[in-house]
């Protein structure tokens, strides 16, 4: 279906369970996701009433900061690491949510494919996703349409709405972070390891890394765990409600995790975000020196699947 979202085009994917709003000119962000059982929002909404498309390589935080877009081939801007193509530049948060996708929608089938080409390098980024029941399947596969291997981080910036009753659901396995924010309050600077989830803030108060601070706090947390995450799953759970959404994915493909929370300390906004990631740490340059970057071979692709689940 075809419809219109904050004064731009959109598609809706919608069933009994779940309602999908995406915006092909928009990077093909999904940009809201409602749990029809319970009228939650679970992803994070700005204010604005009206949503402007950024242009190719715009900075990421001049523009509205709210749903979920494709981060691709970089978190923060970077040349691209070597080969033909060493020294291209590569905009902030990646090229891909802020060009125009091509997009064929089957809302009838509750599915749709979309792809988007860079500008400036050489591949092809593209998704299919399905809607069953309380399920999102998206299924991803880059390109590489040259004849060297093609090196990239992907990462799903998908800011969820929260509040202080929101917990970080993690495996068992994953003790340990590493700090990659600067400004934060709490971890240090960067490079600092805590153990998680339980730890002592540079103040020497007791912190716990799975809970969400209030929107006074006006912090802002960005961290790593330090091992992979080959359970391939994480999530978060909004204990006044028990709702929780769960993210799954291919371990091997996506072996690391990274989590964002800005409680009032970037614009004001109120958000967190899990962000299962194929290399470390937000920046593509640094990720290929300590060898923790996905490759496409050359004239080859690679394929990852990820699920996201309203329980």
């Amino acid at each position: 279906m075809t419809t219109m979202y904050k004064g731009l085009p959109a598609n809706l994917l919608e069933n009994d369970f779940l309602r999908l709003t995406f915006l092909p000119s928009y990077g093909c962000k999904l940009a809201s996701l409602v749990s029809k059982k319970s009228g939650r929002e679970f992803l994070f909404q700005s204010q604005a009433d009206t949503l402007k498309v950024p242009p190719y390589a715009a900075p990421f935080s001049e523009y509205d900061s709210s749903g979920f877009d494709e981060v691709f081939p970089s978190i923060d801007a970077c040349p691209y690491p070597d080969g033909p193509f060493k020294g291209t530049p590569i905009p902030d948060h990646g090229e891909v949510w802020a060009l125009p996708w091509e997009s064929h929608f089957e809302a009838d089938k509750l599915q749709f494919t979309a792809s988007v080409k860079s500008l400036c390098l050489p591949y092809i980024f593209s998704k299919e996703v399905h809607l069953k029941d309380n399920e999102i399947t998206f299924s991803y596969t880059v390109k590489n349409t040259s004849q060297t291997p093609f090196k990239f981080i992907w990462t799903p910036h998908s800011l969820l709405a929260c509040s202080p009753a929101t917990r970080l659901l993690i495996p068992d396995n994953l003790t340990q972070v590493m700090t990659v924010e600067h400004s934060t309050q709490h971890l240090g600077p960067w490079g600092t390891k805590h153990p998680y989830p339980h730890t002592i803030d540079v103040h020497g108060q007791a912190l716990d890394l799975a809970a969400t601070e209030p929107v006074t706090a006006n912090n802002c947390e960005k961290f790593y765990f330090t091992a992979p995450n080959t359970d391939g799953w994480c999530g978060i759970e909004h204990t006044d409600t028990h709702e929780q959404l769960i993210y799954t994915y291919d371990a091997d493909q996506v072996p690391y995790l990274g989590v964002w929370k800005t409680q009032g300390g970037y614009r004001g906004d109120y958000n967190i975000a899990l962000e299962p990631c194929t290399g470390v740490y937000d920046d593509l340059y640094a990720a290929n020196k300590i060898r923790r970057v996905a490759q496409a071979e050359a004239n080859s692709t690679y394929s990852w699947n990820f699920k996201m689940t309203v329980r």
